[in-house]
């Protein structure tokens, strides 16, 4: 039995860790490097630290706040948002973070992918993909719909803009050109609380042999239970669920322990 990961997702904007429903109506939630050292206390595998207006507004992650970050916390630290070159990676790394995530540049330039594996190895690479569910209306449903199961589109620029690729694709295409973890969203449970988009996380889950990290939905610790036995993923994010102090982290933990879930406490 594998342990599962819980990681706590800092979204951070102008400096500060914010948080919306499906993508939209931000709120701040605390400042980046008090909570990134709250987790890392409390008992995160991990930590992701994703800047999520730096692609939109065209300019690179805010390198002192994740070197901040780094120095506060014990865990390993993804750090995305704003990646457009294998020198933005490398800064990064300078910078503290153990990985980092490719999500908008991937899509418009997937040999990154493979150039950042080669040059800094698969371990480090993380490709993060938000979906949407097709339905009719979507501009490209009636290129991606498929007849008897859903389909999920990605979408760039924090969730802004339709790309026309089917997600479980797109996974498989990532992992080809060497990504070593996939972060995958749901934009349609993002926020809500009402649990993870567990049709979609077992889709990519099952496409690709690498880690997949659910994000989106989790509102409480049986949210994690569920997605977790529903698909095998290998960890499960959340932000506003562990912000607002909803549950901790390890409510959640022993919750899941007491499901049969292996997890690190």
């Amino acid at each position: 039995m594998h342990t599962v990961r819980i990681i706590p997702c800092l979204d951070v904007k102008d400096g500060q860790v914010v948080k919306g429903v499906r993508f939209v109506n931000l709120r701040h939630a605390g400042d980046p490097v008090e909570l990134a050292k709250r987790y890392s206390d409390a008992g995160a595998d991990e930590i992701i630290f994703l800047d999520i207006t730096a692609t939109v507004e065209k300019r690179a992650t805010i390198l002192d706040v994740v070197t901040r970050t780094a120095e506060q916390v014990f865990v390993p630290l993804a750090v995305g948002g704003g990646v457009r070159s294998v020198e933005d990676i490398r800064a990064l790394l300078n910078a503290g973070a153990d990985k980092v995530g490719i999500n908008s540049a991937a899509v418009r330039d997937p040999d990154l992918v493979r150039e950042s594996a080669r040059r800094f190895g698969s371990q480090c690479i993380v490709v993060a993909i938000d979906a949407k569910r097709v339905v009719p209306g979507d501009r490209n449903y009636e290129r991606l719909a498929r007849r008897g199961r859903p389909v999920w589109e990605v979408y760039v620029d924090a969730g802004r803009t339709p790309t026309g690729l089917d997600a479980v694709a797109w996974a498989r295409e990532v992992v080809r050109r060497g990504a070593g973890e996939i972060l995958l969203t749901s934009i349609d449970a993002d926020g809500t609380t009402r649990g993870f988009d567990i049709p979609l996380t077992r889709a990519v889950v099952e496409a690709v042999p690498v880690p997949v990290i659910a994000s989106g939905g989790a509102g409480a610790p049986e949210h994690f239970v569920d997605v977790v036995r529903a698909t095998g993923v290998s960890a499960v994010l959340a932000a506003s669920v562990f912000h607002y102090r909803r549950c901790s982290i390890a409510r959640v933990k022993h919750t899941m322990q007491h499901a049969g879930i292996g997890v690190r406490l």
